[in-house]
């Protein structure tokens, strides 16, 4: 049984395998050239003594591949599961292969578990490996950049994309068994798999943990704030950046916690938003008048006495408790499927 498991697992590994070594020579020999990059740099700036001053030529290195492989990072699990798990059990549905499974004193439990078993293991360690690969090659970068833990990036770092992966071929092979053709199988395979996704970054992660906290002034001269055009309705406060967090939102608020009101605003800044507007002169850009800049840093000097931006955040600590979590969250929602896929069977045609 296992024989015969892996004979008709040879072909999707063989190529499996074979785009698996192309892509780690690639970025074998990338990745030291990137690495090389960023090793000169940071001893050139040590030298001179100004590397916090200094951008870093290693984030301008391959281009166009440092927008490629987070792309290849995310899509992976996809392909698994729409070329791995899909086509498992739907193709031997289709063809009625596995009446003759059955009749070989094989026992549907058997049959299922060796299958699912070898194959997904196997699309385990394919999005692992990618992911590692990947995580070498943009560790560099990662260094500079600090967002790991970003919406987007938390998904192609870390143990996550394992459980992603295990998820895709379960979905994939669940679909199968469900609509009993592979074409059928693989477009809600895909669906399934992204809608999954998306849940999963936008209303289940943010609840993996409570967010911190923090209070922080507002900028000298104003740099970042700014204010809604529509009757000074709004404050809006600056981007701030948590290196290797994960920024919720920023607000501004009072000491009792409120978002500043228009009434309050045009209140403590009326020279400011009593102004007459300023006409951009005949073909030229508009430009804020020196009068209008002063007025806008002394209404934010003026707020910063009584509001402050406060910043509900995932710290950098919390990367790989989170990491953990949601690939606990995909290899749980994996085994329910199989388990789904083994009842559908067994109710169907044991």
């Amino acid at each position: 049984m296992i024989r015969l498991a892996l004979r008709e697992f040879r072909t999707e590994g063989i190529i499996g395998l074979g785009l698996l070594i192309a892509l780690g020579i690639m970025l074998l020999v990338t990745g030291v050239h990137v690495v090389n990059v960023n090793d000169a740099f940071h001893t050139a700036c040590r030298a001179a003594r100004n590397c916090s001053s200094t951008s870093n030529p290693v984030l301008t290195v391959d281009g166009p591949l440092q927008h490629a492989l987070p792309l290849i990072a995310m899509i992976t699990p996809a392909l698994i599961g729409l070329f791995f798990g899909a086509p498992l059990i739907a193709h031997e549905i289709e063809t009625g292969i596995f009446r003759l499974s059955w009749t070989q004193s094989v026992t549907l439990r058997r049959w299922l578990v060796v299958k699912l078993g070898i194959v997904g293991l196997a699309s385990m360690v394919i999005g692992g490996l990618v992911t590692w690969m990947v995580d070498w090659w943009m560790s560099p970068i990662d260094a500079v950049n600090m967002n790991r833990f970003g919406l987007s990036s938390f998904g192609y770092h870390g143990v996550a994309p394992i459980g992603y992966a295990a998820f895709a071929f379960a979905l994939g092979a669940t679909a199968g068994t469900l609509f009993r053709r592979t074409v059928p199988a693989m477009g809600a395979t895909l669906a399934g798999f992204v809608g999954a996704r998306l849940a999963v970054m936008y209303w289940v992660r943010p609840n993996f943990a409570s967010p911190a906290h923090e209070s922080v002034p507002l900028p000298i001269n104003g740099g970042g704030v700014s204010f809604s055009p529509v009757a000074a309705a709004a404050f809006n406060p600056p981007s701030v950046s948590v290196p290797n967090g994960w920024v919720y939102s920023t607000e501004a608020v009072n000491r009792a916690g409120h978002a500043p009101t228009a009434h309050y605003l045009l209140n403590v800044c009326p020279a400011f938003f009593n102004q007459a507007p300023q006409a951009p002169p005949p073909g030229g850009k508009k430009t804020a008048p020196a009068s209008a800049v002063t007025l806008f840093n002394n209404c934010v000097d003026k707020l910063s006495k009584t509001i402050h931006t406060l910043v509900a955040y995932q710290p950098g600590s919390r990367f790989w408790p989170f990491q953990w979590a949601e690939m606990g969250v995909f290899l749980a929602a994996a085994i329910a499927l199989c388990g789904l896929t083994y009842w559908w069977l067994r109710r169907q045609y044991a």
